[in-house]
């Protein structure tokens, strides 16, 4: 074997990881050399004999791990961003050893003691805001991870989180396998007439990657509506891919998702909490159980009204086409074919002014710049952990060096589904170390020398994901704990989605959407007619994501001991109950995909995303109305939330900014569900 190249710390820009140094064979010894080091660093901070200090318990504490740290960031890159059956088999194995190890260190009684007595002196000490803010918070961490569990229930609690980390990680397995095989085979072109030229060549090439020359395949994306079931003319067509799509990993996962459930429900009783959602809602912005059910309660009633007047628009224009029994795998194709006529849009137009580089480098860079004075610079000499993956440096308005950025755009088959970002170097200003983050997507590739031409939706996600990458980018703290995106699950999601908004931002979209031949803008009346259909559809989206919320909130809202034998009959059950069973609308995500809360740490925070747009509508009317300049209102925004990671309370750090509490008002609006 070559020398472990995790062994040491990167001698690149930013700590990189030498990628093209990291082989496969380096993750088993250096997991396992990671994990004995920081038992051993956690050893001598227990066994010094020094009374405790903030300094010599809580500080020494961010110091640990380093060597783990390092292996796991591109170990768990690999694992969702290019897999194989090697990673698949190390994942399997490790995933339980690392929940053990975990508890090893939370449920260290020495560490618990010097911890709490620092904690118990807090108002003694002469702590400046972060320090305290990072005392209280690795103090609930603790606690919350059992450390002042009895013996028994230390031991049933090891049980319950090895025991969970495997059944995730098989979980994880199966929807990757079952993406694969619910991949759609056409044999001729006609079958994909609807699609734009480039994307019926992208589905080539995708066969072509496959191994299936001649064949056009379609392969599934993360979600239940595949975006194609918009534009294919051809019925059969569409009930194939919604129908693979919606029961891929239904038999195999079903059973691991209830038995999921049931450990969660255990594990949370063992707190003392009536259920696992009660658990985690307990340290999120929401609070209570209660506020998010009310949350539902208030949204779910006019979306499904909405919904339902959106199907009888739809079940109108199928029958004009002939079209008798209107079913999910047609609400996609009407909505377009309505769309077009009421609003004069044709969304596969807009494709052609939507190529890839443009939008990356004269919207989502460009915006970055006008909002916080960030400039970005491609290093081709710096490799990134896959050959699509682009690395580029990010500098402050005045030159300095702020990061690294990396982006992997491209759908491929060994890449899980969906789209996502993570860090390999977290910012911490206790280490003069300063953040590399990344964003992953599934845009369909091009064949050799096609333009990358987005959709509408693959642009939002660009943007989305950015703003996660920007949380990242910006972080100006002390202490590792508190960096990034390391805030409440339903806050993490507000900095991504305001970011959004400048994907449609006049002077942003007039820089970005141009034609990829012409170089010509998007044409205004073209954007006019965009705009007005802003809330079309507002039924179909709102509803499908409120049912995965629900779904998620209802697994994860059962007691402990309460067992659920048939996971489809489960969440029919719950769909109906909670009026959400809306027919042609299926949840975002069904029981046997959902990795956000089965694998992802979403378990009962799906409900987030709702949550933080709450945050994200009453911010953005907030830039289009405080009357600062864009950069001006850009540099508050990055001050006071942005860089401020988990060092103060996020709903603090939201007041920092607009100067009150949020208010609903604007997201109602924008749902089309106010009145």
């Amino acid at each position: 074997m070559t020398q472990n190249p995790f062994l040491t710390p990167s001698p690149l820009p930013y700590q990189l990881p030498p990628f093209a140094e990291i082989r496969e064979e380096h993750y088993r010894p250096a997991l396992e050399q990671g994990m004995a080091e920081q038992l051993a660093e956690i050893a001598a901070i227990t066994g010094g004999g020094a009374p405790p200090t903030f300094e010599n318990t809580l500080v020494a504490l961010e110091r640990t791990g380093s060597l783990l740290e390092r292996v796991l960031v591109v170990f768990d890159n690999q694992s969702s961003a290019h897999t194989n059956p090697v990673v698949q088999e190390l994942e399997a194995e490790f995933r339980p050893r690392l929940a053990a190890h975990s508890d090893a260190i939370h449920l260290d009684a020495a560490l618990f003691a010097r911890i709490e007595a620092v904690h118990a002196r807090r108002d003694e000490l002469d702590l400046d805001p972060e320090s305290r803010r990072l005392l209280e918070r690795r103090h609930d961490q603790f606690v919350r991870a059992g450390a002042r569990l009895s013996a028994a229930d230390q031991q049933r609690l090891r049980e319950l989180n090895t025991e969970t980390a495997k059944v995730s990680s098989l979980f994880e397995r199966n929807i990757f396998e079952a993406n694969q095989a619910g991949a759609v085979v056409l044999e001729r072109a006609e079958q994909l007439a609807g699609l734009s030229p480039d994307a019926i060549a992208a589905a080539a090439e995708n066969g072509r990657a496959l191994g299936r020359d001649g064949t056009y395949v379609l392969s599934l994306k993360s979600f239940s509506n595949q975006s194609e079931l918009a534009w294919l003319t051809d019925r059969e067509v569409r009930r194939r891919l919604l129908t693979a799509s919606l029961d891929r990993a239904t038999g195999s996962n079903g059973p691991l998702a209830a038995r999921l459930a049931e450990l969660r429900a255990e594990r949370a009783a063992l707190f003392g909490y009536p259920s696992h959602a009660a658990y985690v809602v307990a340290d999120q912005t929401a609070g209570s159980t209660d506020a998010v059910e009310q949350l539902f309660a208030r949204l779910i009633p006019a979306a499904v009204a909405n919904a339902e007047r959106e199907a009888e628009q739809l079940v109108r224009a199928a029958a004009a086409d002939g079209v008798e029994d209107f079913a999910a795998h047609d609400w996609a194709y009407y909505a377009e074919q309505v769309r077009k006529a009421e609003y004069d849009l044709d969304t596969t137009a807009l494709r052609p002014y939507h190529e890839l580089e443009r939008v990356l480098h004269d919207g989502v860079f460009r915006a970055a710049g006008l909002l916080y004075g960030l400039t970005f610079r491609e290093r081709a000499d710096l490799v990134g952990f896959h050959p699509d993956t682009r690395v580029f440096e990010v500098f402050e308005a005045d030159g300095r060096p702020l990061g690294l950025f990396l982006g992997d755009f491209h759908a491929r088959s060994s890449k899980r589904g969906g789209a996502w970002m993570d860090e390999l170097v977290g910012q911490a200003g206790l280490f003069d170390r300063r953040p590399v983050v990344f964003n992953v997507l599934n845009i369909a590739k091009p064949a050799p020398g096609e333009p990358v031409l987005l959709t509408m939706d693959e642009v939002r996600t660009l943007f989305h994901e950015f703003g996660h990458a920007l949380h990242g980018l910006c972080s100006d703290v002390r202490y590792p704990m508190l960096a990034g995106t390391r805030v409440p699950r339903d806050f993490v999601e507000f900095p991504s989605q305001v970011n959004e908004v400048w994907a449609s931002w006049p002077q942003v979209r007039a820089e970005y959407a141009r034609h990829h031949v012409t170089g010509e803008p998007l044409p205004a009346e073209l954007v006019e007619r965009l705009e007005a259909a802003e809330h079309f559809g507002q039924g179909f989206r709102t509803v499908e994501y409120l049912a995965a919320a629900v779904l998620d909130w209802a697994w994860h809202s059962l007691p402990a001991g309460q067992r659920v034998d048939d996971a489809e009959e489960f969440e029919a059950q719950v769909l109906k109950e909670a009026g959400l069973a809306v027919p042609g609308v299926p949840p975002r995500y069904r029981t046997g995909y959902f990795n956000h809360v089965f694998v992802g740490g979403y378990s009962a925070g799906y409900y987030a995303y709702i949550w933080s747009e709450v945050l994200d509508a009453d911010t953005v009317e907030w830039f289009r109305g405080n009357g600062l300049e864009l950069r001006e209102s850009g540099e508050l925004f990055r001050r006071e939330l942005l860089s401020r990671g988990d060092s103060v309370p996020a709903l603090d750090a939201f007041r920092a900014v607009l100067g009150r509490d949020p208010d609903t008002a604007p997201l109602l609006a924008r749902r089309g569900l106010a009145g």
